[in-house]
C-alpha cells in the first residue's frame, strides 16, 4: 500500500491514495489552518470506523442477516502530551436491519474488534477501545 502526501499551503496538504482517491487535510485554525479539511487524527478515527463498519456488514451479510444500514459513532480522548495518541476509544453501532438477532450483531462486532479491523487492533496498543451497540428494527 502506498500513498501520497503533498503540501500545498500553510498546513494544508492533498492525501493521495495508491486507488486514485486524494482527501485535503488541513491543520486546526490555531495551528495556522483554514479548516479546510480533516485534521490527520480525525482521519485516522475515521478511518477506523470505516474499518470496523466495512467488516460489521460484510459479517452480518455473510450470515445472511437482513441488515440494511449500520453507523458507527466514534468518540476518542488523546493523551495530553506528545505524542498525543489516541488513548481511549469508544465506539457505538447503530445497526439498522429486519429482525435482527442481538447475540449476530454482537459477534459481528466482535469478530471485527479481535480478528479482523487492522486499524482498530493497531490503535489498540495505546488506546483502551471499547464497543456497544443497539438494533433498530427496519
Amino acid at each position: 500500500m502506498r500513498a501520497r502526501i503533498k503540501w500545498i499551503e500553510n498546513v494544508s496538504f492533498l492525501a493521495q491514495s495508491e486507488s486514485g482517491h486524494s482527501v485535503l487535510l488541513d491543520g486546526a485554525p490555531a495551528a495556522g489552518g483554514q479548516n479546510l479539511g480533516p485534521r490527520p487524527m480525525e482521519m485516522v478515527l475515521m478511518g477506523t470506523g470505516g474499518c470496523t463498519a466495512f467488516d460489521v456488514v460484510s459479517i452480518l451479510r455473510k450470515g445472511r442477516a437482513d441488515v440494511v444500514d449500520v453507523d458507527v459513532q466514534l468518540e476518542a480522548e488523546r493523551a495530553e502530551t506528545e505524542p498525543k495518541v489516541f488513548t481511549r476509544i469508544h465506539m457505538h453501532f447503530v445497526v439498522k436491519g429486519r429482525n435482527l438477532k442481538p447475540e449476530q450483531v454482537k459477534r459481528a462486532i466482535d469478530l471485527s474488534a479481535e480478528k479482523y479491523c487492522s486499524a482498530s487492533i493497531m490503535l489498540g496498543k495505546t488506546a483502551e477501545i471499547s464497543h456497544d451497540f443497539e438494533i433498530v428494527e427496519a
